[in-house]
This record gives structure tokens, C-alpha cells and sequence, in this order.
């Protein structure tokens, strides 16, 4: 018998696969929070399986999202980018990675602890630090935003972060595990935390 899983997933198996074990998922490692954000920073005005298929373009093209390195690129590195077929080649958002990792160096890069060991703690904090079970039956009860998101978003845009507005910092939520948004029926609703067992 097929499994049955949320409304919004296509027949596309990169999407099968991204809905059967990655969305939803809890993420804690700050680096992974990182590449994440700035990935749905991409999506903007985007389907999110356009960015999906780019991902591993991305991760080549942004050092593994290593923000350290990030922060250094210069004009003529956003240059080499913008003729990278295998990215959205859009200035805006080529920057909005870079001016992220500046950010982020700026805010969690800590000379006595470890590079942006605060981050995943910064992030998770706006749901309390545990996920948010919501028992949603179908795609239209889901919102595109919460008071949570819109939180997370002026706070993220205070310390200089950008592509950060409430309705991608929900997408990014969901995706990361902060929200529970699977269906109460599709088979990935019972998640659970993997810091647990």
C-alpha cells in the first residue's frame, strides 16, 4: 500500500525524498540552520523544487555554506557567481547569502566557544527550543506565517540578516523541524525529536 504523505508533495522523487526524510526533520547544527535559511532566502517568488534541484550548485558554488568563508567573498567573487547557470543568478539574492554570512559572523562567531555555536540556540528559542506539534488535516488550514515567524524575522533582521521576512522564516521553521506542519495523516506526522533515543 503507498504511503500517504502531504498534500503539497508532486510525484518528483527529489521531492519525495526531501518530504520523506528531510522536511520537518529537527536541525540543530547552526551551519546546517545557516545553508538552510539562506536556501529558502533563494525561494522567493521561486517553487521551492527549483531550489531543491540547485542544491548541491549551491553548496559547491558557497563553500558548503560556511559562513567564515562566505563573509570574505568580494565584488568580483559576486561577479564569478552571477555566471553560475547552476544558481538563480539574481544579484539580490547572491548578495543576500553573502550579507547573511557577514551577519552571522558578526553576531555568532565567538573567539572563546565554538563558530556560531549560539545560532541553532538563537533560532530554536523562538519556538521555546522544542518543536511545535500542529495537527493540521489539510494544506489550506496551514498559515504562511505566525507570530513566531514574525518574531524570528524582525530579530534576524535587526542583526543585519536579509531574505529573512516572516513568511520565508516560516518555510524555514517548518522545514527545519521547529514546526511540525506534517499532515496529521502522512506517515512523517510522527516524527519525534532525534535527540531523543
Amino acid at each position: 500500500m503507498d504511503k500517504k504523505r502531504c498534500g503539497w508533495v508532486g510525484d518528483d522523487q527529489v521531492y519525495l525524498d526531501y518530504h520523506d526524510y528531510v522536511w520537518g526533520r529537527p536541525v540543530y547544527d547552526s551551519q546546517e540552520l545557516f545553508a538552510k535559511l539562506c536556501l529558502d532566502g533563494q525561494q522567493a517568488g521561486l517553487s521551492w523544487i527549483t531550489i531543491l534541484k540547485k542544491q548541491k550548485n549551491y553548496e559547491a558554488a558557497f563553500a558548503n555554506f560556511d559562513p567564515a568563508v562566505i563573509a570574505k567573498f568580494d565584488a568580483a567573487k559576486v561577479e564569478e557567481l552571477l555566471q553560475d547557470k547552476g544558481i538563480v543568478r539574481n544579484r539580490l539574492k547572491v548578495n543576500s547569502i553573502i550579507k547573511n554570512a557577514r551577519a552571522y559572523m558578526a553576531n555568532f562567531s565567538d573567539t572563546k566557544g565554538e563558530q556560531g555555536s549560539d545560532f541553532s540556540e538563537f533560532l530554536w528559542s523562538f519556538v521555546g527550543g522544542s518543536p511545535i506539534v500542529n495537527h493540521f488535516e489539510a494544506m489550506e488550514e496551514i498559515p504562511v506565517k505566525t507570530s513566531e515567524s514574525e518574531t524570528m524575522s524582525k530579530a534576524l533582521k535587526k542583526l543585519g540578516f536579509n531574505f529573512v521576512g516572516p513568511t520565508i522564516c516560516y518555510a524555514f521553521m517548518q522545514a527545519v523541524g521547529m514546526f511540525n506542519d506534517h499532515a496529521t495523516y502522512c506517515f512523517c506526522y510522527n516524527l519525534g525529536d532525534p535527540r531523543e533515543g
